[in-house]
């Protein structure tokens, strides 16, 4: 148990303050490490489809969740099945996951990364 003030994160929603990122741009809540936390991350994704015209492969090193706010995308699970996203859809899948995605719509998505020990 920690003494003090509790330690909280707060943002609102601002393209403009996203960074770049692999692919597309991040709006952080919680970056990697903040807080004394190495495991856990969260914040906002924006993606264009001219960022990313077609699909790509993608596999983390963390379980996430994220929920559609914008757009839709499409994730292909290799080897499993195939979820196309709309808004107000969410998704939770495992680290080591490995995917094909294709951004069908510019999206925006809220995201929580937890990397596992």
């Amino acid at each position: 148990m920690s003494s003090g003030a509790p330690e909280f994160f707060t943002a609102t929603r601002a393209e403009a303050d996203a960074g770049p990122f692999e692919l597309g741009r991040v709006q952080y809540l919680r970056g990697f490490g903040d807080g004394g936390r190495d495991d856990l991350a969260a914040g906002y994704w924006y993606v264009t489809t001219e960022e990313a015209p077609e699909p790509f492969a993608l596999n983390l090193d963390s379980d996430e969740s994220f929920h559609l706010l914008e757009g839709r995308l499409r994730i292909e699970f290799v080897g499993g099945a195939t979820v196309e996203l709309r808004p107000g859809d969410s998704i939770s899948y495992h680290a080591g996951d490995d995917m094909v995605w294709t951004v069908l719509e510019d999206s925006v998505k809220f995201f929580v990364n937890s990397r596992t020990r």
